[in-house]
Formats: structure tokens, C-alpha cells, sequence
């Protein structure tokens, strides 16, 4: 039995049937090092690797988001290559590019690996206080309000589109390349808003150099039990957070999708990782890969149609 579950967990190519892992596995990053996505990376690369025996190492492809997930589309289904992403490439970014090398969709989803609530992060002398009265200020000066994003289709971008979608108004969009560049200009009020990630914006509201109007996931965010929902202050059901999953190339066998996903949730439980997660203000997301598939699945939904009904393009 104990062989034929290995043969059915192992590599898909060669004569020979081998326990996984055999060899060194690797984690594509489709980001640069040092960036949340790469940190998520590099914690379950070190659990993975005292699990198995056996090296796991990060590599980063910071060339874009689209040609990481790429060469990972395009690998042997082995799990010897793996990605570690944020949301963009795992749901839509099909539906915002016209010649993407890879479809989202065809990806074997092997687990969610952690979240983050993302914020509304505004700057100090903005005259709103509130989500109505920000509501009520972009009504009164259409096409004056800005925000900020690390550019066109990011997860601030289309929650910056979502809000214009449910309060009725419009705002000005400007893209930056990164958040940092985007918060230093809330806090010089060069523009208005930005909805950044709770890793980066509290240490900013901490020291009072930003305001954070409100918190984009469906509840409270822990570090801010003081700040609203937007969901609860305005406009039911909306929800923006930040998330990172773990997916294979496509057709990697699903014994094998299972086998490495009840190791990461092993990692995931254990306190030292839960620990080193929740310093970042990261949530472990444990579930099954049909857990991840649906998850994904429902973003996609969500941002779909945001990206229909409020026309955004990248190309």
C-alpha cells in the first residue's frame, strides 16, 4: 500500500517511481525579495524543508507578476515547481490582459496560505471623517477626490473602483509603481486615499502621519479594533482583503496536490509560523485544495465584475 501510494504521489516523468520529494523543490515568487508575497514564501520554504528532508528554495521573478505565473504554468505538473502568489495572477489577470501566456483557471489549487485585511488610508487634512461624509464630499466635488494605486488592475486599484461603483461617485486615478511611493504621497497630501494593506499603513497611522477611515475586509481588523468596516458603515457585503496561495502547474496529479497541502497545513498550524504570520499582521488561511479552489473561484467573481462593470483595462 505505502508503494503505491508513493506512485501515485510521484514524478509523472522517467522510468523509475520515486517518493516526493527526491530532489530539491522550488517556490516561485512572481515578486521581488523583501515583499510580503516573498516573505509568506520564505517561511513555508524553511517549514517544507525541515518536513521533507529534503531543500526547498524561493526564487523570485520580479519581472512582473504575469511571467512568474508563467513559468510555472509552463513546468513539469511534478511538484518539483510551485508558485507562491498574491491575488492577481491566481484569478483575473486574464481578464485584464489580452495575451497572457497562462490561464488563471487551469492552475491545480493546493492551498490558501495566509490574508490580510486591506484599509483606506487617507490623508490627514482630507475634510471626511467618515465613509458617508467621504461619500458625500465626492458627491459634492466630482472627479476631485484621488487615490492612489500600485498601478492599473492591482488590488487597490479595482477596491478604489468598487467604492466608486457603490457610492455613485468618481474619483481620480493615479498609479504608482509600488505602495511606498503611494503612501508617502497620502502623507505629503499629494493625493487623497489609498487602500494599502494593514502590514504597511498602521506603523504609518501609529505615528499619525496617515488617517484610516475605514477596514475593507467583512470584520474588524485585531490591530484596529477602533476603525469601522466599511461593510458596517456604508455598504454591506463589501469586502477587500489581500491573500496568498500556493498553486502547481496545471494537471499535477491530485495525490500529489493532496500530499503537499496536508504538510503546509502541518506548517500552518504550528504556533511559531502562526506567530511569525500574525507579527505581519497575516491570517493563516488553512484549508483543503477544494477550499482554495472555491476561494479563488469566488474572487474572481467579485473582481470580475468589477472590472466589467467599471471598464478597467491594462493594455
Amino acid at each position: 500500500m505505502i508503494a503505491l501510494v508513493f506512485g501515485l504521489i510521484g514524478p509523472t516523468t522517467g522510468a523509475a517511481q520515486e517518493p516526493y520529494p527526491a530532489r530539491t523543490v522550488t517556490l516561485i515568487v512572481p515578486a521581488a525579495a523583501g515583499s510580503t508575497t516573498d516573505t509568506v514564501a520564505r517561511l513555508l520554504a524553511d517549514q517544507l524543508t525541515q518536513k521533507w528532508g529534503k531543500t526547498v528554495i524561493v526564487e523570485n521573478i520580479a519581472r512582473g507578476m504575469n511571467v512568474g505565473a508563467e513559468h510555472v504554468a509552463r513546468a513539469a505538473p511534478d511538484g518539483y515547481t510551485l508558485l507562491v502568489s498574491p491575488p492577481g495572477p491566481l484569478t483575473i489577470n486574464d481578464l485584464l490582459y489580452r495575451d497572457l501566456g497562462y490561464s488563471p483557471r487551469q492552475f491545480a489549487a493546493i492551498s490558501l496560505l495566509a490574508k490580510i485585511p486591506n484599509v483606506l488610508v487617507v490623508r490627514k487634512e482630507l475634510p471626511a471623517q467618515t465613509i458617508a461624509e467621504l461619500v458625500a464630499y465626492g458627491k459634492a466635488n466630482p472627479g476631485k477626490l484621488t487615490y492612489g494605486s500600485q498601478g492599473a488592475g492591482s488590488t487597490a486599484h479595482l477596491t478604489a473602483a468598487l467604492m466608486e461603483m457603490r457610492a455613485g461617485i468618481k474619483m481620480v486615478h493615479v498609479p504608482y509603481r509600488g505602495a511606498v511611493p503611494a503612501l508617502n504621497d497620502v502623507i505629503a497630501s499629494h493625493i487623497d486615499l489609498f487602500f494599502d494593506t494593514l502590514t504597511t499603513s498602521v506603523p504609518l497611522y501609529r505615528a499619525g502621519k496617515v488617517r484610516i477611515m475605514a477596514v475593507a475586509s467583512p470584520e474588524r481588523a485585531n490591530a484596529l479594533p477602533e476603525v469601522p468596516t466599511i461593510a458596517e458603515s456604508a455598504f454591506p457585503d463589501f469586502r477587500s482583503i489581500t491573500w496568498f496561495g500556493l498553486v502547481g502547474p496545471p494537471n499535477t496529479p491530485a495525490a500529489l496536490v493532496g500530499r503537499i497541502n496536508r504538510d503546509i497545513v502541518d506548517a500552518l498550524k504550528r504556533a511559531d509560523i502562526d506567530a511569525k504570520l500574525r507579527e505581519l499582521r497575516l491570517e493563516p488561511m488553512i484549508g483543503t485544495p477544494a477550499d482554495a479552489s472555491k476561494f479563488f473561484a469566488e474572487e474572481t467573481q467579485l473582481w470580475g465584475k468589477v472590472i466589467r462593470e467599471a471598464n478597467v483595462t491594462v493594455q
